[in-house]
């Protein structure tokens, strides 16, 4: 089992590979507190792109991301690393 520290310290590791030629200015880097589309600038096929990053990462296919990045049948506006870390901790505990 893969604890919440190691958790988060992958997608921070993934979001920064993601943006890596983006050319972002984040002042402290890709924290916890950072927002996937407020900060990063993510757009919709970017978020595809780091959830299949994040299923590699894991070797885990078909995590149910659209519990996270969807709630009563509406997309979510934005989410932090630290609530995409929190969701993967509560999926890969589950199976």
């Amino acid at each position: 089992m893969v604890d919440r520290n190691t958790i988060e310290t992958t997608v921070i590791a993934i979001a920064n590979e993601t943006i890596a030629d983006w050319g972002l200015d984040l002042p402290g880097g890709v924290s916890p507190k950072t927002m996937l589309v407020e900060d990063l600038n993510f757009e919709s096929m970017d978020i595809v792109q780091f959830a299949v990053a994040i299923e590699r990462a894991f070797e885990r296919k078909r995590i149910p991301f659209e519990q996270l990045f969807m709630k009563d049948g509406t997309y979510v506006d934005d989410l932090s690393i630290a609530e995409v870390a929190d969701f993967l901790c509560s999926q890969l505990a589950a199976g």
